[in-house]
């Protein structure tokens, strides 16, 4: 049920409006948003979390063990060893990433932790056995394709490692800007990549831009250069069939840079959001170095785990994201309703209509976002902080508010999107008034 009365709208786009119909408009809106602030609602679209009805369509993990822990390879999972993980897990790993399970690696439930590692062995040791190391040569730096996603841009931050913007397509990063950074300067060693589904976008990387970036470290100054290749939602389709990405894995194999992939993904937006597993793919010098770095931090994965996660979705990941799907089409689609119905005659905004994956990117006018999530704030809706998915948290046009359905109940997500169309239009034509008087 809606918690306001969302004024109609006049028609037409908003900045043809004239001075008295924009500061009657307003005088509506500011009612509307009184009437918002004294419901003290508590709602919540932050972060990119899956709903508890969706957690729950992996209960059945309790029940695959059922007290038979030894692995096909005679393991028993119950003790130590086996830092690559067990076979069962990268054969998993190989039916989400699409990659060859003797290419993969599976551990705990972080990807997170993974990325942390490959790059902090990259920085520090290097990640081929050789010499090279990215400490060695001076301050590194990292493409970031923007908006991307603010845990990466945190991760690098963390490690020291500076970082650079470049722009976001609706088919990928912008490969003519990266080779022209990459071509001269060889303390670039590296760019971030969501391939499929990309936060906050939802672009899908097209087949030139995979076959681009698969060939970029031929092209980097840097001997050392990484495609860190994070497909967070590699099977998190919304549509059937399913949109294909490129397989960088074999593009690198052909372009003789297999060795500078480094391919992250996990089933933590699959099964249980804390409690899964994490895979890394790549060449065979990379794996040996991460099985060696890893072997000075533990004595082997949570194999039990690897065990249940195997035996629950080996040769069905594809049935359990259709479930996952049926609850999630529902809650897009109140995304997209809401914004078309209040927002798209007046030509205030943009946005995505994602395939899959877990966000949709909102785009105001200039100037509006940290007004807009403030706005909401006050009224008891929690936004993603505007500029999060910039690195440091800048976005230099002040226009972009990642939106994150997934968590939140119909009914809450509904009330959320209303709340946010209301503040889109009062600080829209609050801004139009400010611009005519």
């Amino acid at each position: 049920m809606s918690l306001i009365n969302v004024p109609a709208n006049p028609p037409g786009p908003m900045r043809e409006f004239d001075l008295q119909t924009l500061q009657a408009l307003e005088k509506e809106l500011q009612r509307d948003f009184d009437l918002v602030a004294a419901n003290k609602l508590a709602l919540n679209l932050s972060r990119g979390k899956p709903a508890a009805d969706q957690v729950s369509l992996s209960n059945g993990l309790e029940d695959t063990i059922n007290g038979h822990y030894t692995s096909a390879d005679g393991i028993d999972t119950r003790n130590y060893g086996e830092i690559r993980g067990i076979s069962e897990a990268r054969l998993l790993g190989q039916e989400i990433m699409g990659v060859p399970a003797s290419n993969i690696l599976a551990g705990g439930n972080s990807s997170l932790f993974l990325m942390h590692t490959v790059i902090s062995l990259a920085m520090h040791k290097g990640l081929w056995g050789d010499a090279r190391n990215w400490r060695e040569q001076g301050s590194p730096k990292l493409l970031t394709p923007v908006p991307g996603y603010d845990r990466h841009y945190a991760l690098t931050e963390s490690l020291g490692i500076d970082m650079i913007n470049i722009d976001m397509t609706d088919t990928g990063p912008n490969l003519d800007q990266a080779r022209s950074l990459i071509a001269h300067d060889p303390s670039i060693k590296g760019i971030w990549c969501v391939p499929k589904y990309s936060n906050p976008t939802g672009c899908i990387y097209s087949d030139e831009t995979v076959k681009g970036l698969a060939e970029l470290a031929n092209e980097a100054a840097a001997d050392d250069f990484v495609v860190l290749w994070d497909n967070a939602y590699a099977v998190h389709d919304l549509v059937e069939p399913a949109p294909k990405l490129a397989s960088i894995f074999e593009l690198a194999q052909a372009a003789g840079s297999a060795n500078h992939i480094v391919q992250f993904g996990s089933t933590s937006k699959i099964t249980f959001a804390g409690a899964g597993i994490a895979f890394i793919a790549s060449a065979e010098p990379v794996l040996k170095a991460l099985e060696n770095h890893l072997s000075f931090m533990m004595i082997g994965p949570d194999k039990v785990n690897q065990l249940r996660h195997s035996r629950f979705l080996n040769g069905r990941v594809t049935e359990h994201m259709q479930a996952h799907a049926s609850l999630l089409k529902p809650k897009f689609a109140i995304v997209a309703k809401v914004l078309a119905e209040e927002l798209a005659s007046l030509d205030i905004a943009t946005w995505n209509d994602p395939a899959g994956g877990y966000f949709v990117s909102l785009n105001l006018i200039p100037g509006l976002a940290k007004n807009v999530v403030g706005m909401a704030a006050s009224v008891g809706l929690t936004l993603t902080p505007a500029g999060a998915p910039f690195p440091y948290g800048i976005d230099p046009n002040d226009q972009n508010v990642r939106i994150a359905p997934t968590f939140a109940t119909p009914e809450e997500l509904l009330s959320a999107m209303q709340i946010l169309a209301l503040c889109v239009k009062l600080a829209s034509v609050r801004k139009f008034i400010t611009n005519k008087a």
